[in-house]
């Protein structure tokens, strides 16, 4: 979406924003309004996630967060911006701040859902009330997200990028899903390595060093792991792993919201706080994909499933080929690095910073799975991830660890920046 679009987008919600009515006399409100960055944060879920890969969607959702960060801090003067930051004076209102940056940003990146999104805003600002903090924070909500669309105008997101099929040949990556047709499936998210990132200076700024040789012992080792583990039949995989891969194949972007928002409720954070929370989250995870899709897409590594059929071609006389092997899970992108790797460390390292420590208890759920799961500690859940994709077929563990890697530089550039922004006053 370019600036004209985005401009005459955010106008047409900025005016609905503008004539909403608030309740009917005095300043009192009816009924306590739900925490707005949690109460959003589902919305922009809901409003983002139908259609979209889930990379993609976490990118979206780092864009709506940053706002929503923005907003809170805006509001409550309580932390300094991510992306940008409105010259105000005087406490607004924070939930009447969020609520809008969220709706006006959604309302302009996703423009299929400005109905529904006129509508849930609607009934969020008919539970605030008419107080003179609450004009503040509907007009610093607005500042927000006329600035984070500026700065996001020709970003990259919307951009339609081909997909060239390199020559094959051992180690390059082949699509591994196929149209109805027998055709080979376009992969997902090509353009993301190419989209700009929210903070960290360049997509490529911490592209790690690549896969092993395929002639290497390290590689051998590594197929012959996921070779035996991550088999759709497997013999040697226990019930409770295959348990683990199946609870992590849901889509990332909803599983670790949702994550999110739960751990915001349980903490009993107010909605700065909330906003700061989950905009740290959300936008390293947004820049760390960014980051990992560039590498994707550099690299083009190879797939187990076609790495394992093949391995008579590697050149490795420590690899042996197997036609017949096909993986648990099925993703249709490019190896190196994981995604889910980097995403999940992305996001566990911006919450150790956030709360001064990783020793917080996570309880996750997997609509996959059906199933909850509480971890110790933050790194125990992302450790948790590197087993899963090694059972589920789709990683060698190099991949995982630089995933891993990649996940955590990003979080702490990004941590360097939320205590030094580099954003302009507006």
């Amino acid at each position: 979406m370019n600036r004209r679009e985005l401009l005459v987008a955010v106008g047409g919600a900025a005016a609905l924003v503008a004539t909403r009515p608030a309740p009917a006399a005095g300043h009192s409100r009816t009924a306590r309004p739900p925490n707005a960055a949690l109460h959003w944060s589902g919305i922009a879920e809901a409003a983002i996630a139908p259609g979209r890969p889930p990379g993609s969607a976490g990118v979206l959702g780092g864009i709506v967060h940053g706002a929503i960060h923005d907003a809170g801090a805006a509001a409550s003067g309580r932390y300094p911006a991510l992306l940008v930051a409105p010259c105000a004076r005087g406490r607004a209102d924070a939930d009447a701040a969020v609520a809008t940056a969220a709706y006006l940003v959604l309302s302009a990146r996703v423009p299929a859902q400005a109905d529904s999104l006129a509508d849930s805003y609607a009934a969020y600002r008919a539970l605030l009330d008419n107080s003179p903090a609450v004009g503040r924070g509907l007009d610093r909500g607005r500042q927000v997200a006329e600035a984070v669309l500026a700065l996001r105008a020709d970003d990259g997101f919307d951009a339609t990028v081909p997909w060239t099929q390199p020559a094959p040949g051992p180690g390059v990556f082949e699509p591994v899903l196929t149209n109805p047709d027998g055709t080979p499936a376009t992969p997902v998210d090509v353009k993301l390595g190419r989209v700009t990132p929210l903070v960290i200076a360049a997509a490529d700024q911490f592209r790690p060093l690549g896969p092993y040789q395929l002639t290497s012992a390290a590689y051998a080792a590594d197929l012959v792991e996921v070779a035996a583990y991550g088999r759709v039949d497997s013999t040697v995989r226990s019930p409770a792993q295959t348990d683990t891969a199946r609870f992590w194949a849901e889509n990332t972007f909803t599983q670790w919201s949702r994550t999110l928002r739960g751990l915001g409720a349980e903490r009993r954070l107010d909605t700065a706080a909330a906003a700061r929370m989950l905009g740290l989250a959300q936008v390293t995870a947004a820049d760390a994909l960014i980051a990992c899709f560039n590498a994707k897409y550099h690299y083009l590594f190879w797939r187990p499933v076609h790495a394992i059929a093949r391995a008579d071609s590697d050149g490795n006389p420590a690899t042996t080929a197997d036609p017949t092997w096909r993986s648990l899970l099925t993703v249709n992108h490019p190896e190196y690095v994981s995604a889910h790797a980097t995403w999940s460390n992305a996001i566990t390292t911006a919450l150790a910073g956030y709360f001064h420590t990783s020793r917080i208890p996570l309880t996750m759920t997997s609509t996959i799975t059906g199933t909850t799961r509480t971890y110790r500690t933050l790194p125990d859940a992302a450790a948790d991830v590197t087993g899963a994709r090694i059972w589920a077929g789709l990683h060698f563990r190099k991949s995982l660890i630089d995933g891993a890697r990649l996940g955590r530089r990003v979080a702490g550039a990004v941590a360097a920046h939320a205590r030094h922004p580099r954003q302009e006053r507006l």
